[in-house]
């Protein structure tokens, strides 16, 4: 048993150490403020300038030049891209959806259709057992997919965070789809952009509630250096052994 293994209630500092480590994994995996600002930034950017001169070009290529100069500043300052690049995909087949429709509203179509089947995967996936967001934060803390087999209180606790994000985006997307049939562009473009952090924080807070309240993650990579460690010693031993005048 890792000391990851042992229960926390022994030790007074146990459960806020948990919350720690459990606000910081959200924190990396997530972005944080920064990652968040990299994916609100282009889309505020687009219905800014469309709301002023109603000019689809010009909001298209200056919100993909702003995701675009987000993702050099991270590789100037030799920082993860990961949350900068996925803003960029997003943005650059929004532009293409526009340009090739030559309607305003398409710019948002594939966020929205990338929303609706994310919130359907995390539902089936927590209906499969196999909770997409447990699948996500797993390498984060270290314990990889030990959760599904070894520490069924963190499955429960990731089933029940796959829901959430689940249900929020579901609901997410049953106010976006009418307003894309029906609003005007612009409407649509600000309401988009007002729904693109709370229920994001909402999720995220109800994943740190879930996971704070489980037992800690089995980190099975410390369990690997162990068993390495204890399988070298162990030929190290064998060979003192053999050794003549042993």
């Amino acid at each position: 048993m890792t000391s990851l293994d042992k229960p926390t209630q022994n030790a007074p500092d146990a459960p806020q150490d948990a919350k720690a480590v459990t606000e910081a994994a959200l924190f990396e995996a997530f972005g944080g403020v920064r990652g968040t600002v990299e994916t609100v930034l282009p889309g505020l950017l687009f219905v800014t300038i469309y709301t002023i001169n109603k000019n689809l070009n010009l909001s298209a290529i200056a919100a993909l030049g702003v995701a675009l100069l987000l993702v050099a500043v991270r590789l100037v300052m030799r920082d993860t891209v990961k949350h900068a690049f996925s803003g960029v995909f997003g943005v650059a087949f929004g532009v293409a959806f526009a340009m090739m429709t030559g309607e305003a509203r398409d710019f948002y179509l594939p966020g929205m259709l990338y929303t609706l089947g994310l919130a359907l995967a995390y539902i089936i996936t927590a209906i499969a057992g196999v909770p997409l967001i447990g699948l996500i934060l797993g390498p984060v803390f270290k314990e990889n997919l030990s959760w599904r087999t070894r520490n069924p209180g963190r499955k429960k606790a990731y089933t029940k965070a796959s829901w959430a994000w689940g249900l929020i985006l579901l609901a997410k997307c049953a106010i976006l789809f009418p307003l894309y049939w029906w609003a005007d562009v612009t409407q649509l473009g600000w309401v988009l952009v007002a729904l693109k952090i709370p229920p994001f924080l909402l999720a995220v807070w109800l994943t740190w509630v879930f996971l704070a309240k489980a037992p800690p993650p089995i980190d099975v990579f410390a369990e690997m250096e162990a068993e390495e460690a204890a399988a070298e010693e162990r030929k190290r031993e064998a060979a003192r052994r053999q050794a003549p005048g042993e």
